[in-house]
C-alpha cells in the first residue's frame, strides 16, 4: 500500500513541478482516445498508446535525475551535466519511439496504396 501511495506522490509531483511531464500527459490524454479511434486492432492500439506511456515514464525518469542532480549542487560539474543530457536523451529517444509508431500506423492508415 505504501508502494502505491509513493507512487501518486511522485505522479502528483511531476505534475505540480514539471512542465515537460504536464504537456506529455496532457498528449496522452489526447492520444488514447485517438488510439482507440484510429487503431484497426488491438496491435496498433498497443503501438499507439504503450510509446505515450514510455513517453511519460522517461519524462519521470529525467526528473528524477534533474532533482537528484540539483540537489547535490547547482556549481557547474561534468558528471552533473553529463547525467542531466543522459536524461534528457532519454526523453528524445521516447518521443522519436512515439513520433515513428505514430506516423507509421497513421501513415499505413491514411496513405495506404
Amino acid at each position: 500500500m505504501s508502494a502505491t501511495r509513493y507512487s501518486w506522490q511522485g505522479i502528483r509531483a511531476a505534475w505540480r513541478h514539471e512542465a515537460a511531464f504536464r504537456q506529455e500527459a496532457t498528449l496522452a490524454v489526447i492520444g488514447f482516445p485517438l488510439a482507440v479511434l484510429l487503431a484497426e486492432d488491438v496491435v496498433q492500439f498497443l503501438l499507439l498508446v504503450i510509446p505515450l506511456i514510455l513517453l511519460m515514464l522517461a519524462e519521470l525518469a529525467n526528473s528524477a535525475i534533474e532533482a537528484i542532480v540539483d540537489r547535490l549542487g547547482q556549481e557547474a560539474d561534468e558528471l552533473s551535466g553529463r547525467a542531466k543530457d543522459m536524461g534528457s536523451a532519454v526523453v528524445f529517444m521516447a518521443i522519436m519511439i512515439a513520433g515513428l509508431s505514430w506516423c507509421t500506423i497513421l501513415g499505413a492508415r491514411f496513405f495506404q496504396a
